[in-house]
């Protein structure tokens, strides 16, 4: 049965995956899930494992949990995908594991979110739960402002922006980093820096250079992956003035088209090997 690589756009990313399958002579299908049906009375689907690339959160969820309930394991799992997908939810995850992440509080009514806000200390970052690429993050530098912006989040109809998840603002040195986790081993890392714009993701035109994977780096971007349950995931790990290092967020389908051109490293190649690993390793254990 073929690997299936779920997704509904063909980036850079999914196209240097597709070619690394290909020259392992590994069987494969490209799966759009906006054009998949799936029959429950038919059973499991015919795909040995589905890696998950599907780039919109609940159709990637969605698609998930619908396979893996009729026997298809999928990588990255339903419940890490999950869980990832939301930055509160994450953000307990890292907490609970006992993880450095900067002071955080969330509220459900604007008053209690600007009580909230001075209670961190201005300035303040706002994040949506959900969401990519620093899209609706706000630096927040005073109460007036903070006012103005939770008023405006609490008119709006998605009701997912009525959550206010508030984090402490760390003062970077111009820059953060993004690691690499396949399973148990950090792939690759890079710095984001800032290119006139306090934040620093690439997507907004962030520049990125390689990063060095120290011991410490290592620890914390395993720790942060197995506190939101592992796979192949990218870490966004926030450092201070005194290089300080905090868990920030992680992202279930990273981009890394801009770790191969700042490192040279073949991503797309460590994420087939680590596929490979997962599925051999499920079928030892299924047919033992």
């Amino acid at each position: 049965m073929p690997i299936a690589v779920v997704a509904s756009r063909i980036r850079r990313e999914e196209r240097l995956i597709l070619e690394s399958l290909e020259r392992r002579g590994l069987l494969y299908e490209h799966v759009d899930p906006r054009k998949l049906t799936v029959l429950l009375t038919d059973g499991r689907p015919p795909y040995r494992a589905a890696l998950m690339r599907e780039v919109s959160h609940s159709r990637a969820t969605s698609v998930a949990s619908v396979l893996t309930g009729l026997g298809v394991p999928t990588l990255n799992r339903p419940e890490v995908l999950d869980v990832c997908g939301d930055k509160l939810r994450t953000a307990v995850a890292f907490h609970a594991a006992g993880l450095p992440i900067p002071q955080a509080a969330v509220a459900w009514g604007a008053p209690s979110a600007l009580d909230a806000m001075s209670k961190l200390g201005y300035p303040v970052v706002a994040k949506p739960v959900t969401g990519s690429w620093g899209h609706l993050t706000t630096r927040i530098h005073d109460e007036e402002q903070g006012r103005a912006i939770l008023e405006h989040r609490a008119a709006l109809p998605n009701p997912q922006q009525h959550v206010f998840y508030l984090q402490e603002h760390i003062d970077k040195p111009g820059r953060d980093i993004k690691s690499y986790v396949a399973g148990d081993r950090v792939v690759c890392a890079i710095y984001k820096n800032a290119v006139d714009d306090w934040r620093t993701n690439t997507a907004i035109g962030g520049a990125a250079t390689p990063c060095p994977i120290t011991p410490e780096l290592t620890e914390l971007a395993l720790a942060a992956a197995r506190a939101v349950g592992g796979g192949f995931l990218g870490v966004d790990i926030l450092i201070d003035q005194q290089e300080r290092m905090y868990a920030n967020e992680v992202n279930h389908t990273p981009e890394f088209h801009g770790a191969i051109d700042a490192t040279g490293i073949d991503v797309a190649g460590f994420i087939v090997d680590w596929v490979i690993e997962e599925i051999e390793s499920l079928e030892a254990a299924e047919n033992s």
